[in-house]
């Protein structure tokens, strides 16, 4: 909740800059929080999921197979 006003209230003062409203601003500054709070959560999931794959195929993929 209040992430949603601090996202608001700067998306408000980068639209006020160029004389005109900030209600598109504050919009789209709340829009862009609330997208972020769910993408780089998963991101860093998906990044840590690829690095531990890579790390162990790095690790266990050159051995031969034991029969």
């Amino acid at each position: 909740m209040i992430g949603d006003f601090i996202a608001a209230a700067i998306g408000r003062n980068i639209d006020q800059r160029d004389g005109e409203g900030g209600t598109l601003g504050a919009v789209v500054g709340v829009a862009t929080w609330e997208v972020a709070k769910r993408v780089v959560p998963a991101a860093i999931v998906l990044g840590g999921a690829a690095l531990g794959a890579r790390y162990l195929k790095r690790k266990f993929g050159n051995q031969p197979a034991s029969a």
